[in-house]
């Protein structure tokens, strides 16, 4: 089976039959060995330890030029987290260059924060606020998960940088939209099954993170995090079969 991970920053699998795919700055230096070294200089913690532990098996490219395989040859595509950061008339070519490359019958796994989740969370709160007046310093919390990272001006992980890396990280690879960091659009499982279909996908799923079309997908753990829990909560799961 032959898998893409697409936009796979560092979250990656280190299975034979996946093949990530990134054009980040972290795939980019992991793949050039003369660079390695100086990447402690420029990053910490957590984003490290994330870059140390990036498999062999990545391609550096840059997905705005297309997917690059034949047509028809991939059994298995997925990405995490990268349609809602496309321009919505982009995310409609990207949907049909992905099925362009799967297989007939082959499946294209997709994973966006889920906008209904999010919207029911803020007026659940507002409820509660409504009746216990000490929630009212929580919601903001609230209103972040809807509008945060579509206006959000410098990357979350350069503002955690101390002064100095800030500075240069911020200098060297620009604010949140020139990384690609904010958000473009948002999906619900009623828009999302809407675009696949009118992209010419024939069968739509909704699933959840452990659940799932593809053989033995728990395997390659690109839904979990390091201690088997789901990666990312807030999230909506959906599969489409070619």
């Amino acid at each position: 089976m032959k898998i893409l991970n697409l936009g796979c920053g560092t979250k990656t699998s280190n299975s034979p039959e996946v093949i990530n795919i990134d054009w980040s700055i972290y795939l980019r230096l992991r793949k050039v060995n003369i660079l390695r070294p100086v990447v402690p200089l420029f990053i910490k913690g957590e984003r490290l330890e994330r870059f140390k532990s990036l498999p062999d098996n990545i391609m550096v490219h840059n997905l705005a030029k297309g997917i690059p395989f034949d047509s028809d040859s991939i059994d298995v595509v997925y990405h995490s987290h990268m349609l809602e950061h496309l321009d919505r008339d982009v995310a409609i070519k990207f949907l049909m260059e992905v099925k362009r490359v799967l297989k007939r019958g082959g499946i294209h796994r997709i994973v966006v924060p889920d906008f209904e989740k999010a919207c029911s969370a803020y007026v659940a709160h507002i409820e509660s606020c409504e009746t216990d007046p000490t929630e009212f310093r929580k919601h903001d919390s609230y209103i972040a998960p809807l509008l945060e990272q579509s206006v959000r001006k410098e990357a979350c992980g350069a503002s955690q940088q101390t002064p100095l890396h800030r500075f240069v990280e911020n200098l060297v690879l620009g604010d949140a939209r020139r990384r690609g960091e904010t958000h473009q659009w948002v999906y619900d499982r009623i828009s999302l099954q809407a675009a696949l279909v009118d992209t010419g996908y024939e069968e739509v799923y909704i699933q959840r993170y452990d659940t799932s079309l593809i053989p033995n997908w728990s395997a390659y753990r690109l839904d979990v995090d390091t201690n088997g829990y789901e990666y990312k909560p807030e999230s909506l799961y959906v599969e489409a079969c070619k």
